[in-house]
């Protein structure tokens, strides 16, 4: 599984705050909408109770009984009363609900009227509601109680108009409503993006900083942070030169002890031959020993190896490997000069590894130097990068190995041919580094019949 990177986490950070906010953005003008458009709404009614209720005053200004009981209306000073299904309709009831009057408007008005006449609506007192009708729509009614004294009776004064007037208003004004909202979401999405991104700006440049360093083209965290960060970039700056400091003590430390013990190596390897020379031992018994003092050297190699090579590239410096390669290419021409063996360079332009040299030489110097032996004449190299990843493969055109003897070659001390020289440890090495890297090794046959190793480092 792959190591997610410092980018990767900055716009995950992005895309929450973005979320988040438009969320909170989105409820908050929804909320405001939501209201601004029921307090309209309770705006209108009132405007329509309240015109409904001058209408009713209107109506008791010019009301005049008559004998019969009947009431007479001379002078209606709202025009629409006389107009025909104009939309305002005025109606007058006795105590029992008996009809006394209505207006011109209403002569085609059919109504059940009992909703309006309620028996607990006291003398000065005003009830308002709504009604439908089949032909006229629904209807906005104000019902008034009068007690007419003359009389000494009790009338109830109706005014009824049509709301469709005040549904288109509330519709006109939900549409602008609508409209404004929509421009300011998308506005202030925009605005709130482009603030996020601006806020989040040191943390994109702590993030590519951090990757430069790891990819080795800086060294440390140079550019100047808002002081919220600078414990994060202080500290950082603090343990990567901690953490080189304690790699070159590493190396030193490494260096001093190869060479306390190869020298003691040196020593008994020299006495052993003095010693061969006088006769004191058995040609077995120096075969032993050599062979034994040969293994310690290797073993020493082996530990010395494991030891200095780096356990991720994390803070390693790139390294140009077309040098690196043409540089053991080299050297191995001469060591194989009766072979006679063509090299094929094929590599990625700039193409670099970033970890340690020595741990690319090892790789590189060992993977050859199979190639070279076991090969007939040609050897090929490819290299490229992909991602973070450098991808190697080393082909010869010798006999190859064995399916079956590929993992058996890969262990320590294991070796597929007796015939040449050799004590086995080259590969394993080579897997050491490789597992390091958190890279993998993989054994083919190449497109000639031979070997074609594989790697991956990274």
């Amino acid at each position: 599984m792959s190591r997610p990177t410092s980018t990767d986490f900055s716009w995950s950070m992005r895309r929450r705050l973005v979320l988040a906010f438009g969320v909170l953005l989105v409820v908050f003008l929804g909320l405001a909408g939501f209201v601004l458009d029921r307090a309209y709404k309770q705006s209108v009614a009132a405007a329509v109770a309240e015109r409904l209720q001058l209408q009713v005053y209107a109506l008791l200004g010019v009301a005049e009984p008559e004998p019969d009981g009947k009431f007479f209306l001379p002078d209606l000073e709202e025009a629409r009363f006389s107009q025909i299904d104009s939309g305002l309709y005025g109606l007058i009831y006795d105590r029992e609900g008996n009809e006394l009057w209505r207006s011109p408007s209403a002569l085609n008005l059919n109504i059940d009227p009992a909703p309006m006449l309620s028996s607990e609506l006291l003398p000065g007192q005003t009830s308002y509601g709504e009604l439908g009708t089949e032909d006229q729509g629904a209807l906005a009614w104000a019902s008034y109680r009068t007690y007419w004294e003359p009389l000494d009776q009790l009338f109830l004064f109706v005014v009824m108009e049509s709301t469709a007037p005040s549904a288109v208003e509330i519709r006109e004004f939900q549409s602008t409503l609508y409209l404004w909202f929509g421009a300011l979401t998308v506005l202030l999405s925009v605005a709130q993006y482009l603030l996020l991104r601006w806020g989040l700006r040191p943390l994109q440049q702590l993030a590519q900083d951090v990757s430069a360093i790891e990819s080795g083209t800086q060294d440390q965290l140079e550019q100047h942070y808002p002081r919220e960060l600078l414990p994060v970039t202080d500290n950082l700056n603090l343990l990567i030169k901690s953490e080189r400091e304690r790699q070159n003590r590493f190396r030193t430390t490494l260096g001093d002890l190869a060479h306390s013990l190869k020298t003691p190596l040196a020593v008994l390897s020299t006495a052993l031959q003095e010693q061969r020379s006088s006769q004191n031992f058995t040609e077995q018994q120096q075969r032993d020993m050599s062979e034994q003092l040969q293994r310690m050297d290797q073993i020493v190699s082996y530990q010395l190896k494991r030891a200095v090579q780096s356990n991720q590239a994390v803070l390693a410096r790139p390294v140009p490997l077309a040098p690196v390669l043409e540089r053991i290419c080299g050297a191995l021409q001469k060591v194989y000069r009766d072979k006679a063996v063509s090299v094929d360079l094929s590599l990625t332009d700039g193409t670099q590894f970033f970890g340690e040299e020595s741990d690319l030489m090892e790789v590189c110097g060992n993977l050859l130097d199979n190639a070279f032996k076991y090969g007939y004449r040609r050897v090929q190299v490819k290299a490229e990068r992909k991602g973070k990843s450098l991808l190697l493969e080393f082909n010869d055109d010798g006999a190859g190995i064995p399916e079956s003897q590929r993992n058996f070659v890969l262990q320590r001390g294991a070796r597929a041919d007796t015939i040449k020289s050799g004590q086995g440890i080259g590969l394993a090495v080579v897997v050491e580094i490789v597992s390091a890297y958190g890279g993998e090794l993989k054994i083919e046959r190449s497109e000639w019949g031979g070997a074609s190793i594989k790697v991956r480092l990274g």
